[in-house]
């Protein structure tokens, strides 16, 4: 699967280009530089994630010097299989260079860019610049299988050798490449696994292996993922076919959320994507092994067969018919050329449940913007969803109000259940007070869909409002703390009040989520005075409010002075315990820190 590209911007002169080469790339994440205008980035960070992005293997792309490239990544620089696409490009985007990676697919990024920007693409290359094609990197659906055999090819065609070309490379058929029936370098097509050997008088033969073969799975519930490989590998091996040439596993839809299938198709680096019954039974009259007992269990009369036909469209045959184990079945089929991914089936729907911390980039995860970047949709409310849009590239946005949080994973469900990629955004981590229980809960009601059960569900952690808070304060939960709700919207309040008094009673540091809101006047006065019951009048009390956002606002007091009128819906209360201290520094800032004991072992030393 294609690496999501990283695009680095140096300068505030570079960032209208960037947004010009992002509309080149897609998917894509992007990272600026300390210059650049609005952004928030330290100078280190800058080379540190386009060193990490790149030994990733993830395209990069600067807007920047190609000195500046080179000189960043030269620590991570390896060998030249092994690099990915590499590109500079001028502030100006009047030139575009291929850096590394040009037979990797750089030198075709830098011409696509190029065209977008009206700029000169600085390929170098030497076969490309004679012949238009890179002969050891071939068009998805097609891989090299022996391209250490690619350089002596490419040698000896810029020397005057000319090709066999197979008329099923058509991707070779716009390219200038000197053509003889007898000539010294051969490309063909085969999916066959054994290379062929070369022939006396012949310089080398280059073997492409179109992705063009569907490996058709049906397993029992609990299949052990090996029993699925290992009968998957056996009937490739039996078949004389190479692995190279397998582009998706396939299955019914019923087994989307099969571990085995995905194991398999993890095995084999490819996709899985999955039918309905509807589309199964399209193809039913084409099996080969047609059981009524399948039919009656699933209904349609074989999986193996029928998804591997189905993937391999009208035009495919099978070429391996349903072979059976005790927990299995597996069949192949085979289409005329590659398999196009994107139009067979549909893959396992995933619902990300996002936490993206308190509200500043700097605090998002790199999980986090993995899978927000990743997604094809994102569900969430209108200010969170605000809160990433530096991650947009076209993801579909869907907008709920504040209220409406059954909905939004309701809906988010039933995009994931459609095949999609959903990102569920919450603020602060998606487990606290957030989204993550809700999906859960849905997924336990009898109303949700078999294909809402089958859909992935990943839980994203992020920075919790407590921590942000206690980072900016200093420390005050270096020690037991607990978090309490104060909205008795779902939960009553002699609940909550109980919480808080047990909470008092154990001396633990607090922090109350929720605590004011328009409607709810009563209940942050209510817990202070419990904790007034049992802490003494100066225990510190911290506010937070707007956490990583420009409006934040902190403040410190006692419990005794503390004016809960200050208080809002996007404030954070926490209150000391008993050995809760604070700090003022030289310049006249104030920490708040909860000692653990270390002064008795300090003593003891």
């Amino acid at each position: 699967m294609a690496m999501t590209p990283a695009l680095f911007v140096l300068t505030e002169r570079g960032l209208e280009t960037a947004e010009r080469v992002r509309g080149v790339l897609g998917k894509c994440s992007v990272v600026a530089g300390p210059s650049a205008a609005g952004q928030e980035a330290a100078a280190g960070r800058f080379g540190d994630e386009m060193r990490t992005a790149f030994q990733a293997g993830r395209p990069v792309i600067g807007i920047c010097a190609t000195g500046i490239v080179v000189r960043l990544l030269a620590p991570v620089i390896g060998g030249k299989q092994d690099d990915p696409p590499v590109v500079a490009v001028a502030e100006d985007g009047s030139a575009v260079v291929p850096v590394l990676g040009g037979h990797h697919g750089a030198n075709d990024l830098a011409r696509r860019i190029a065209a977008e920007l009206g700029g000169v693409a600085a390929v170098t290359t030497a076969g490309d610049l004679r012949f238009g094609v890179a002969l050891d990197d071939p068009p998805a659906g097609w891989s090299l299988a022996n391209p250490e055999d690619a350089k002596a090819a490419m040698a000896a065609l810029l020397d005057g050798a000319s090709a066999v070309v197979d008329p099923a490379l058509d991707w070779l058929s716009d390219a200038r490449l000197p053509r003889w029936a007898f000539g010294d370098v051969r490309l063909v097509s085969s999916i066959v696994k054994d290379l062929p050997e070369p022939d006396e008088g012949r310089m080398t033969t280059l073997v492409y292996r179109p992705r063009s073969l569907a490996l058709g799975v049906g397993t029992d519930r609990g299949c052990p993922p090996d029993d699925l490989i290992r009968l998957a590998e056996d009937v490739l091996d039996e078949a004389g076919v190479a692995r190279e040439a397998v582009a998706c596993i396939v299955s019914l839809d019923r087994k989307a959320d099969e571990p085995a299938v995905h194991a398999l198709a993890t095995h084999f680096g490819v996709p899985a994507r999955f039918f309905t019954q509807e589309e199964l039974g399209a193809v039913s009259g084409r099996l080969a092994n047609p059981s009524e007992v399948v039919l009656s269990e699933v209904g349609v009369p074989g999986v193996a067969e029928g998804a591997a036909l189905a993937a391999a469209g009208p035009d495919g045959r099978l070429l391996v018919e349903k072979t059976k184990t005790q927990r299995a079945t597996c069949a192949v089929a085979v289409a005329p050329g590659p398999i196009a991914i994107e139009a067979t089936g549909r893959p396992r729907g995933r619902l990300s449940v996002v936490g993206i911390g308190p509200g500043q980039e700097a605090w998002r995860s790199g999980e986090a913007t993995m899978l927000l970047e990743e997604a094809t949709d994102w569900v969430g409310y209108g200010l969170y969803l605000d809160l990433v849009g530096d991650l947009a590239h076209g993801q579909a946005d869907h907008r709920f109000d504040l209220g409406a949080e059954i909905g939004r994973v309701q809906h988010a469900l039933a995009l994931a259940a459609e095949g999609r990629d959903v990102a569920l955004i919450s603020s602060g981590d998606a487990g606290i007070y957030a989204m993550a229980t809700l999906v859960f809960e849905c997924l336990a009601e009898p109303s949700a869909s078999d294909a809402e059960r089958r859909v992935e569900v990943v839980v994203a952690p992020g920075i919790s409002a407590v921590q942000a808070a206690a980072a900016r304060f200093g420390a005050p939960i270096g020690h037991d703390f607990c978090c309490v709700s104060l909205s008795d919207l779902l939960t009553p309040w002699a609940a909550i009040e109980r919480r808080v008094r047990a909470a008092a009673e154990g001396d633990f540091v607090i922090a109350f989520y929720n605590p004011r809101s328009q409607r709810r006047r009563d209940q942050l006065p209510s817990a202070l005075a419990i904790l007034a019951e049992h802490r003494p009048a100066d225990t510190p009390v911290m506010v937070a409010a707007d956490l990583g956002r420009p409006r934040e606002r902190l403040s410190v007091t006692t419990l005794s002075e503390f004016d809960p009128e200050t208080v809002d819906m996007l404030s954070l209360v926490v209150v000391g315990s008993t050995a809760t201290r604070t700090l003022t520094r030289g310049d006249g800032s104030v920490r708040v820190y909860t000692p653990r004991g270390y002064e008795a072992k300090r003593g003891a030393a």
